[in-house]
């Protein structure tokens, strides 16, 4: 039998900075996943959350769903509870997210309802980070311009109907 899960992030090869990222998504039953941005690939930075903000994916069955507010789908993963509180569709069935980005402030929303907002520029994100878990990656949550990551995390995720808008209403 297999006993290592193979895993890996999909990383796009252009970098953004002012996008809006349109994407379908289903996961399974206690399935774990996201997408960062922000991504930096350099060799002294070893994987896509090391620098990347995520948009948290995560299935309701999912333990952290229940134990942690900051950690539920359209949540800035880890830094804040949902905005405006929105139950993801159960697993199998497909979800729609947003994430916006202009000049470093970033929207995420599920399922039409905003779900998270924050700015990069400024020393209250910096002050978060600082304490928060990711303090010990010094990248982490740097950047306003980066690669984008869609991540698999061992119990499978789909992604659908992908699209990135490079000119985004303000």
């Amino acid at each position: 039998g297999v006993t290592d899960v193979e895993h890996g992030d999909l990383v796009t090869d252009q970098e953004y900075q002012n996008f809006e990222l349109a994407f379908e998504w289903k996961i399974s039953k206690e399935g774990n996943s996201g997408v960062f941005i922000n991504v930096q690939e350099k060799a002294s930075i070893p994987t896509a959350w090391a620098s990347g903000p995520e948009y948290q994916l995560l299935e309701q069955t999912h333990h952290d769903y229940a134990t942690s507010e900051k950690k539920r789908p359209g949540c800035l993963y880890g830094f804040a509870p949902q905005k405006n509180p929105v139950e993801p569709r159960p697993a199998g069935m497909w979800n729609q997210a947003r994430i916006r980005q202009m000049n470093g402030k970033i929207e995420f929303y599920l399922n039409g309802v905003l779900t998270a907002e924050e700015d990069f520029n400024t020393p209250e994100w910096k002050e978060k980070v600082a304490n928060s878990g990711f303090k010990s990656f010094p990248e982490f949550g740097k950047y306003t311009k980066g690669h984008i990551a869609l991540q698999d995390w061992a119990k499978g995720i789909a992604f659908r109907n992908i699209k990135i808008n490079l000119s985004p209403e303000s």
